[in-house]
């Protein structure tokens, strides 16, 4: 199960963060601090993955962002790196090559593809011709 998903600039500055369990909001400071020392300390010659507290994240960087997902230790980690790939490939059509900016302003749009790919905490569509085909009925009902 996912526990959270993050994108994160090598600043630290958080550009999308969505929770799939309950946390106050120092905790979620916490954790958002504690995955970004982690993951940007980490070589590109090492693994995707790195055991965090009781959980597992899965990472990968694309440019400047990590997309960063928690899940739980005895889950397949290569159907999370797959499910970030895919991802990124979705927003990368969405937005006809996808940049940091796009995130920032248009967040509300990558919210509802994180939403037409993942409900609660879990793995919904793989599809990315269903997922483009919502998002642009959605982008056609503004």
């Amino acid at each position: 199960m996912i526990r959270f998903i993050l994108i994160q600039n090598r600043a630290g500055k958080t550009r999308l963060a969505k929770w799939y369990i309950p946390l106050d909001s120092n905790e979620k400071q916490k954790l958002i601090e504690e995955v970004h020392a982690v993951v940007t300390v980490r070589d590109a010659k090492h693994t995707n993955f790195v055991e965090f507290r009781q959980f597992k994240i899965v990472y990968r960087r694309y440019a400047g962002l990590y997309f960063c997902i928690c899940v739980d230790t005895g889950d397949n980690n290569l159907s999370y790196l797959e499910a970030i790939h895919n991802f990124v490939e979705v927003l990368n059509e969405f937005f006809q090559n996808v940049c940091e900016l796009d995130l920032v302003f248009n967040f509300y749009k990558v919210y509802a593809c994180v939403d037409e790919m993942f409900l609660a905490g879990e793995i919904r569509e793989t599809s990315q011709v269903k997922i483009l085909q919502r998002l642009q009925y959605l982008n056609q009902l503004e």
